[in-house]
């Protein structure tokens, strides 16, 4: 696309930039202040649909929406699942009622969805799905009984939408079905948090016994769960990746910055991967401009997701390189109530080692990039 931003997108950026610096202080829990957002307007901006509490905005504009939420002290956000995975599922494939019901509340910021794919044995063949869903004799209600891992702020989400398996004895991607269920519910749904080397825990394992889930929630229809599963994976774009980018050009910023204060600018290898990183991260942010909503190209996301995961553990490796010993060395002392603290530096470099597994492996990407757009023969599934 030619990409460009205009005077009404400099405009909106500015009317971005002056609300945030007004309303964002870095202070607030995530909820409140995804309700501060839903208030304003500002969830949903990439919504092809207004009327449900959200603005919308051109694709140039969402891309100053999220430049400048990444420059700003807002905290991270809990509602991007619901605003950016489930509201295009639903308004592609929802009904008129799905959508009244669900869209309001996550424009809102009122209601916090977790994605229920991933299981012990489904991770990257998500088609291994185990979890089942069998409909009471009543009819009015699935109960889902199974297991989901690696599943993002499931103890903050109000709400899960699960792919489960609703046809007895159905293998692979048929017989799944695409539900939204409550994640209230004490006694059928549980929540264990997986405690990562940074010492938080931001995933977590879910278990379902007997879960209940409304018939009219099925999005799609039963059975075709893996066909609305798929579109909703389709509706990631490089707008995130952008904005991403600006959090990565201020991580690289200050170990620069480090790499000066300790002399390790004066070696010459480590001032060669300083430059190394710089270039590749513009070519990244070209890249990104380039493919920016191009349903052309299949291969993008895949490409984008090799650079950026293997780019960001190699800036953790190099903070660590210019920090020298030190970085060997927590902020604080050892206690019993606070086992370890990390630095800024010491969790980048801990917590960008998954950056290559979530999301989809590189191993992964790479089977994709030579099935789909190389054309390569399929990889044998066993």
């Amino acid at each position: 696309m030619d990409f460009a931003f205009t005077a009404q997108d400099d405009a909106f950026r500015t009317e971005a930039r002056e609300w945030l610096a007004s309303h964002a202080d870095g202070s607030q829990d995530r909820r409140s202040w995804e309700r501060t957002l839903g208030k304003a307007g500002w969830i949903g901006l990439g919504w092809p649909e207004p009327g449900y509490g959200n603005r919308t905005a051109t694709l140039t504009q969402q891309v100053a929406w999220a430049e400048e939420y990444a420059r700003s002290p807002a905290p991270p956000r809990s509602g991007h699942i619901g605003e950016n995975l489930l509201a295009p599922t639903l308004l592609a494939h929802g009904t008129d009622d799905q959508k009244s019901r669900f869209l309001p509340p996550i424009a809102a910021g009122e209601e916090l969805w977790c994605q229920g794919y991933s299981e012990p044995g489904a991770g990257s063949d998500l088609a291994g799905v185990r979890t089942t869903a069998v409909r009471e004799p009543q009819g009015s209600y699935y109960r889902v009984t199974g297991q989901k891992i690696w599943t993002s702020l499931a103890h903050e989400a109000d709400w899960c939408f699960v792919l489960a398996r609703t046809e007895p004895g159905s293998r692979r991607h048929h017989g799944l079905s695409f539900l939204l269920l409550p994640m209230d519910q004490p006694g059928c749904v549980e929540v264990r948090p997986i405690r990562q080397m940074t010492g938080t825990s931001d995933f977590n394992e879910v278990f379902f016994d007997g879960a209940r889930a409304r018939v009219e929630h099925v999005v799609g229809g039963e059975g075709d769960g893996w066909r609305v599963a798929m579109s909703l994976l389709g509706f990631e774009r490089g707008v995130s990746t952008l904005a991403q980018q600006i959090g990565f050009a201020q991580e690289l910023g200050r170990v620069v910055r480090t790499a000066v204060e300790t002399g390790a600018v004066r070696d010459p290898v480590v001032r060669d991967r300083l430059v190394r990183q710089w270039a590749e991260l513009r070519t990244m942010r070209w890249n990104s401009l380039r493919t920016l909503g191009s349903s052309q190209e299949p291969g993008a996301p895949s490409v984008a997701k090799l650079l950026w995961s293997g780019w960001h553990q190699r800036l953790g490796e190099l903070a660590m390189q210019v920090r020298g010993a030190q970085a060997a060395v927590g902020p604080s002392d050892w206690t019993p109530s606070t086992p370890y603290e990390l630095d800024p530096f010491q969790h980048l470099f801990l917590f960008s080692r998954a950056d290559t597994i979530y999301g989809g492996s590189d191993q992964i990407q790479r089977t994709i990039i030579a099935e789909r757009v190389l054309g390569l023969p399929r990889e044998p599934k066993g």
